[in-house]
């Protein structure tokens, strides 16, 4: 069997200590994607009946990644020890898929933030006219900080006067924003990883055709 040599060994352990990192880096993502669905902030928000629940659709996508991205820097950093042309091809297979799922988390969290903060809003306003003294409109009130809405704001506040749809917008602003950047950072990385990918299995090939 032949084995790399010179400049591709350099590229074979630089491969393996990228998908060390990239294990820890999928690691992180599932953390971040965990405490997004599981905050008892967000989830205090988003658990009542009816609530929509568009928010939790690019947590879940960043969950799933997450979760692949550690399977996937295993199997590349076995692929990158044994030099096998198999691993390392589905390691980028696997990463075209990553790939596309974290585009798909960045680009969702950032064009439709819009429409989540408007579902949200008009739920808390549909909830606030029904009954402005229910458990969830007090829940609303507690985390964001808020009171009222802009169309019925409340007359004397402890929270200077902010009413909830503009705490609405400005809680979700945040949430999401973690959403997209991990996504698209994340993607950027992995640009890197099936660039060595490639690399060190034509590298392979190229060394077996040889001998």
């Amino acid at each position: 069997m032949g084995k790399v040599e010179g400049g591709m060994k350099c590229v074979k352990y630089i491969l393996f200590v990228f998908n060390f990192l990239f294990w820890l880096m999928g690691s992180f993502v599932l953390a971040v994607g965990l405490w997004l669905r599981f905050d008892p902030e967000t989830v205090s928000l988003l658990n009542a009946d009816k609530a929509p629940d568009t928010f939790f659709l690019g947590v879940y996508i960043l969950i799933g990644a997450g979760s692949l991205i550690m399977l996937v820097g295993f199997f590349g950093c076995c692929g990158a020890v044994r030099e096998s042309q198999c691993l390392l091809g589905s390691f980028f297979a696997c990463l075209l898929i990553i790939f596309g799922s974290e585009v798909a988390a960045g680009v969702f969290a950032f064009l439709n933030k819009d429409k989540i903060i408007e579902n949200v809003q008009k739920f808390y306003t549909e909830a606030y006219n029904e009954n402005n003294n229910g458990t969830l409109i007090i829940t609303y009130q507690k985390v964001l900080k808020c009171c009222g809405t802009k169309a019925s704001p409340c007359p004397i506040s402890e929270f200077e006067n902010k009413d909830c749809e503009s705490g609405i917008e400005d809680f979700f602003n945040n949430k999401l924003y973690i959403i997209g950047y991990v996504g698209i950072c994340v993607a950027g990385v992995m640009i890197i990883g099936m660039i060595f990918s490639m690399v060190l299995c034509c590298a392979i090939r190229n060394s077996r055709e040889v001998i």
